[in-house]
């Protein structure tokens, strides 16, 4: 069998189950959660794994920053056969309250991305699977610690002028957070016949400094590294669970 252009995997190395997430590294932690995990490509941003997590095998992808690339980790993992797809990612709080560290579970998400619209029209709306937000929220029921269910807004830069603008507005509407790429997930994974969730690790307070926030968490702040480990054992139980 061929091997996908971008992921350096064929349908053989994919299991239905995976969890997909931004950071390389992020996936050598998620991996480390697994039994017998197992590095099996790595090409540009993606770095896969393969394990097992309560018998049942888990895919591991990363996906780099923003919706073109996870919208090329969604196309190929469902040509190799992935039919479950939860994100664990990272998050700016939009809502005071939430505070570093704290999870985001996305019910859906504003399509403020440009590479889902490159798909079909932003009227078209991105939301999670039940079956999978049901997992995530179970799982979290039980950590006695606080988590956020909501809406997300999904974005391609930091850097745009009006930044401070577009926080504000959205903070208005009740949005919980911005991420990049759960919108993407969400939009291509349905449009392709896939469950998807997302859950957000929060990095940056709202009204924060993003760099100052982001640094933080290249820094290993322990609130963060012990929000980051929560999701993905949600999403783990949530996967394993359905």
């Amino acid at each position: 069998m061929s091997k996908q252009p971008h992921l350096c995997v064929d349908p053989t190395q994919v299991a239905e189950r995976v969890i997909v997430c931004g950071e390389p590294d992020r996936a050598d932690r998620i991996a480390a959660l697994l039994n017998n995990g197992e590095r099996i490509a790595e090409n540009r941003e993606f770095r896969l794994f393969n394990g097992q997590y309560q018998g049942k095998a888990i895919t591991v992808c990363s996906t780099g920053i923003g919706a073109p690339s996870m919208i090329i980790a969604v196309e190929e993992l469902a040509q190799c056969g992935a039919r479950y797809l939860v994100r664990v990612g990272s998050a700016g709080a939009l809502q005071p309250n939430i505070q570093l560290g704290q999870l985001i579970v996305a019910e859906a998400a504003v399509r403020d991305d440009g590479g889902s619209k490159s798909y079909i029209d932003s009227t078209y709306p991105a939301y999670a699977s039940f079956n999978l937000l049901q997992g995530l929220n179970g799982y979290l029921q039980t950590q006695n610690r606080p988590y956020h269910m909501g809406i997300v807004r999904s974005h391609d830069s930091f850097y745009t002028d009006n930044e401070e603008a577009l926080c504000h507005y959205w903070h208005g509407k009740g949005i919980l957070g911005a991420d990049m790429e759960t919108s993407a997930l969400f939009t291509v994974g349905r449009l392709r016949g896939l469950q998807v969730a997302s859950v957000l690790n929060n990095v940056v307070c709202y009204q924060q400094d993003v760099k100052e926030g982001v640094n933080q968490y290249v820094n290993d702040n322990k609130d963060m590294m012990d929000g980051e480990k929560r999701a993905c054992l949600a999403a783990l139980e949530a996967l394993v669970n359905l």
